[in-house]
């Protein structure tokens, strides 16, 4: 039995919303999860987090595998009680950074060896060593396979390579996490911008039999129309009945674009990132708090929001905070991205269950897109 009932409620074309039921609660999907790279949402304290609507969080393998270490992190009771958060995590496998590492790593079939960035110190990080780090010692609710991703762009043999090994390590990750009770597992697929290549992926991986399944490198460059492309049809190549898991995106656009093509979770770090660099992302697109056009601007981000740091504000106490270089400044654009986003899920949410994702789609389209067009984002 799989350690996630995973419930669809409703549908709008390929889009569904549901929930996902783990033992430590439920997610609601469309779902999107702040990412706590290092054991915390940059800026954020949990309470803020969860307040602003968030029913998971996920953590980083690689990162709390250098620092504090995932032994340490067992030894104070794992990553949920570490950071006080007792709802779901997911841990990424660090597989990504096997790929933005590539100058102090390499990869052989039985593992990938690098550098710390921190003391440069050598590591070896297997399917094996990824699943008792993430299931083991971090105590995660949702597992994920390591796997190769490799950057954009590829040619289609260096992208089938990498889809291969990492089938042949998803087989592994899956041998390594066994049967857990209260912990899943969601296997990783790749193949680059190639539909063949997602496919023979996507049919490895259902053969070996996950909790849930993740569509892994994109967002890597190849830019928002390439990866809508790829949407178009590598959703559709992955069980109806399991969560489908877009990694590492995106912007608000990209999400409203994977929803409406059939995706459930989503994560990114651009909301805190954003919010660290003076930008807030709105429903009329990002706005840029450094400009001096809101130094006597009396009006919140949303006066509409639940979030205190949205409603609560002036864009002129948030233009003063962010030219002065105070740290509030970064906490309430932080928080208030994250509530965007998780407002922006439940939204969708709603239109799926309502019938009306296309209407909405387009709406978000000529008031967001337009906007976001227009501003440089932070890289």
């Amino acid at each position: 039995m799989s350690a996630l009932d995973f419930h669809i409620d409703a549908r709008d074309g390929a889009a569904r919303t549901g929930v996902i039921r783990m033992a430590r609660g439920e997610i609601r999907t469309p779902a999107f999860m702040p990412v706590g790279t290092a054991g915390t949402v940059k800026a954020l304290t949990v309470d803020q987090v969860r307040s602003a609507g968030a029913d998971i969080l996920l953590g980083n393998t690689y990162h709390l595998m250098l620092r504090p270490t995932a032994e340490r992190v067992a030894r104070l009771g794992g990553l949920h009680a570490f950071m006080r958060w007792d709802r779901p995590i997911l841990t990424d496998s660090g597989g990504f950074q096997v790929m933005s590492l590539s100058k102090i790593s390499k990869v052989t079939e039985a593992a990938v060896t690098f550098q710390s960035h921190i003391d440069g110190a050598r590591h070896v990080l297997s399917p094996e060593r990824s699943i008792e780090i993430q299931a083991d010692l971090l105590g995660s609710d949702i597992v994920m396979q390591l796997d190769q991703c490799v950057s954009w762009p590829a040619e289609a043999a260096q992208a089938a390579a990498a889809m291969r090994l990492s089938g042949r390590w998803a087989e592994r990750s899956r041998s390594a996490f066994g049967t857990r009770g209260s912990q899943a597992l969601f296997g990783i697929q790749q193949g680059s911008t190639f539909e063949s290549l997602r496919r023979e992926s996507a049919e490895r991986l259902v053969e070996i039999g996950f909790d849930g399944y993740a569509i892994g490198g994109l967002a890597v460059g190849e830019g928002h129309a390439a990866m809508c492309e790829a949407l178009d049809y590598a959703p559709a190549m992955l069980p109806a009945d399991r969560p489908r898991y877009l990694m590492g995106v995106g912007k608000p656009i990209d999400l409203v674009e994977a929803v409406w093509r059939g995706v459930d979770m989503f994560d990114c770090v651009l909301p805190t990132r954003s919010g660290r660099h003076g930008q807030a992302w709105t429903l009329d697109g990002p706005t840029n708090l450094k400009n001096a056009a809101y130094a006597e601007d009396r009006t919140p981000l949303d006066p509409d929001s639940d979030c205190p740091a949205s409603r609560d504000y002036s864009k002129a106490y948030l233009h003063h905070l962010v030219k002065s270089g105070e740290i509030l400044g970064q906490v309430l654009l932080s928080w208030h991205n994250v509530a965007f986003f998780e407002a922006l899920m439940a939204k969708m949410r709603a239109a799926i269950a309502e019938g009306r994702l296309e209407a909405f789609r387009r709406a978000f389209k000529t008031r967001h897109g337009a906007g976001a067009a227009q501003v440089g984002l932070v890289a």
